[in-house]
């Protein structure tokens, strides 16, 4: 066996050397042949393409959080590679949505040992931009926008720009044009989901599967005290979701408009401000190796 390692070095701000180490040990005790590339901020995608094609991988892990996964999950598209899950960012979000183990040697032994492989589904908004998890327009970006800004990094960072954005709240008109119908709401905030939850565990939609061919749309109307503290149970138990605060659309294509442009954050990155959205769902894009712990995977 061929493996590659796929390796964000300053994701989550999480030293990835120890579990290097310990993959070598494992990968030199059973005879696989490994190469490891770690990404420079530097003409990643064409380097990483480059050393694909040299080494002809049977398999890639991605080494990293969210946005390594989703660099990854762009790299192979169109391709017959399949992926892996090493969690090694910040909140390992998707990782934890798709029930890859997230004890990252752990991961890598399933990854080496598993022969499933299931179609995970991908986004593409205005034909450039890719989401393997959840996108929004809103209080989210907004925070996320001023988190990545400041040198600081962390939980306390994180609220302490929640906080400041829960003081400014304003509502904004948008249009959902789905599945042969419009919608218009005011709302706080519009998310593009193809997974349920945020890495920090709360989640926007209880129906959300990334490998079921649909995406969903939610619609943020209200946020309350009543409505956090919900989100918060929601962390323990999915039965504490607050449905009522928000209006879901399932889908597989829309289009999203806005009276003015506004600001797009995808799995944790700020794209920049759009007043019309273009979505569309690559069903089984991304070729993801899993195990039958995943309950989302079905034969």
């Amino acid at each position: 066996m061929k493996l590659l390692f796929i390796v964000n070095p300053i994701s989550g701000g999480v030293n990835k050397e120890p579990f290097l180490k310990e993959a070598k040990l494992l990968c030199d005790k059973y005879g696989i042949s490994y190469t490891v590339f770690k990404t420079t901020g530097k003409n990643d995608k064409e380097e990483a393409l480059k050393v694909i094609d040299k080494i002809k991988p049977d398999k890639i892990a991605s080494v990293g959080g969210d946005g390594t996964t989703l660099f990854v999950a762009t790299l192979l598209l169109g391709t017959d590679y399949p992926m892996g899950i090493i969690p090694l960012g910040s909140a390992n979000g998707m990782a934890t949505e798709l029930y890859v183990n997230l004890k990252p040697i752990e991961a890598l032994k399933d990854i080496i040992l598993s022969d499933i492989v299931g179609g995970l589904d991908m986004i593409l908004i205005n034909g450039e931009h890719y989401t393997l998890h959840i996108g929004d327009v809103g209080i989210n970006a907004s925070i996320v926008d001023s988190y990545e800004k400041d040198k600081n990094r962390g939980m306390i960072t994180y609220a302490k720009y929640f906080l400041e954005e829960m003081t400014r709240l304003k509502h904004f008109n948008v249009t959902v044009e789905a599945n042969g119908e419009s919608k218009k709401s005011m709302v706080l905030m519009t998310a593009i989901c193809n997974a349920r939850k945020y890495g920090t565990g709360v989640p926007l939609n209880i129906i959300g599967n990334p490998m079921d061919g649909l995406f969903e749309i939610v619609l943020i109307e209200k946020v309350d005290t009543s409505s956090l503290l919900a989100a918060g149970l929601a962390v323990l138990h999915e039965e504490f979701h607050d449905s009522q605060t928000s209006s879901v659309i399932q889908t597989d294509k829309a289009v999203i408009t806005f009276e003015e442009p506004r600001l797009l954050q995808l799995d944790g990155e700020v794209i920049q401000k759009y007043d019309r959205l273009d979505i569309e769902l690559l069903k089984g894009a991304v070729k993801f190796i899993t195990t039958t712990e995943n309950l989302y995977y079905k034969n």
